[in-house]
This record gives C-alpha cells, structure tokens and sequence, in this order.
C-alpha cells in the first residue's frame, strides 16, 4: 500500500509544480508563513519544503529576502539543453540495442497519438507526450540509473507551457518527424543513428527557446 503524502511531500510537489510550470517565476521571493497560509498548512512543512528546493537548486536564500526563486538564464538553459542531449542521446544509442517488441510498439503508439494530436490541432496535449517519449526510451536504455538521471535534469529546469515548442504547429511538424526517425533507428538497433538525431532533436528545443 502507498504511504499517504505528508505535509512537508504536499508542500514541495505543489510549489514544484508552479515553479516547473512558470506559476512562480524566476525571482519571486517564497515567504513561509505565505506560502503556508495559502497551502492550509504550518510553517513547519514549508519550511523543510523550502529547504529540498534549495537542494534542488531551484530556490535561492539571499541576506534580508529569504528564500528566491532561482531567475535561470540564457547561460543556464545552453547548460540545461546541453546535458539532455548528452544523456537522452546516450539513452537513445543504448536503447537501440535492447528494446523489446512490445517496447517498440507502445513508443509506435505513443507517436501515433502524437500524430493524431497535432493532425486535430490538439498542440497542448503534445508537450507531455514528447516528455514521456523522451523518458521510456531513457528508461528502456539506462533502467539502473540513467532513465533517473533524465528525469531529475528535466525536473531542474522550469519551462513554462506558453514557452513549449509543440505550441507552434511548424516546429511540432519538425519535431514529431524527428520522433519518427528516431523510432526507425531504434527498429533497426541502429543506436549511433539513434543518438545522433536524439541529441539534434533535442538541441532544437534550446534553439526555440532561444529564438
């Protein structure tokens, strides 16, 4: 049976959430007792909740402001999109050489719904599913460790859903024809194929951003 949340769980996956999503942008100071007035809860909680943010280098304690939303930079999203390609791609190259049938399949489905999505206009629903694209192929090639490592540097980086390049029906097309080439290289266990379109199709991300 799953243990129930505690306060302090509640506290840090909802202040995630709106730090992930741009709720709470870069800059904006976190002020305890706030936070746990808003939240239904004491200060206790927020507090060690505050404190895995900051282990998580998403909040910042400056003298006289308290607890910061950490405000990343250019410099900060070259390094974020630099290592996604190093890790997905290499996600990529080793996954070519040990997914299953059934593994290639459910990715084929995932795509189709992809497809099917932006065929219908559907743009919003695409940024999730490219998240979780990106993930069962890490996990299918780096299940003891690197599929881990994926998410946790997805989860260090907050990218706002207005800023999602699925948003834009031209990139998506690009995108998802990445998607496709990505699975055919996979399909042949062609893993240096694989992880060279995995890191250009990821470097594409930072390029939107950037733009």
């Amino acid at each position: 049976m799953r243990q129930p949340m505690s306060k302090a769980d509640y506290v840090y996956e909802v202040l995630l959430d709106e730090i992930r999503t741009g709720q709470i942008p870069g800059g904006t100071a976190l002020r305890a007792a706030a936070v746990a007035t808003r939240l239904g809860v004491s200060v206790t909680p927020v507090r060690e909740a505050l404190r895995r943010l900051e282990k998580d280098r998403l909040i910042s304690y400056e003298p006289h402001h308290g607890a910061t939303v950490v405000d990343l930079g250019d410099d900060a999203l070259e390094e974020f999109y630099g290592v996604r390609a190093v890790v997905e791609g290499l996600g990529a190259r080793l996954a070519a050489g040990r997914i299953a049938a059934a593994e290639l399949a459910e990715l084929r489905r995932l795509h189709e719904s992809m497809v099917a999505d932006a065929a219908a206009g559907r743009h919003d629903l695409l940024g999730g599913q490219s998240e979780e694209f990106h993930l069962r192929i890490a996990d299918i090639g780096g299940p003891a460790f690197l599929g881990r490592h994926a998410r946790a540097v997805r989860a260090s980086f907050p990218v706002p859903p207005g800023a999602s390049l699925w948003l834009d029906p031209g990139v998506a097309e690009r995108q998802l024809d990445a998607h496709e080439r990505i699975l055919r290289a996979l399909e042949r266990g062609d893993g240096e194929t694989a992880e060279q379109i995995m890191i250009e199709h990821v470097k594409a991300g930072a390029a939107h951003r950037r733009a």
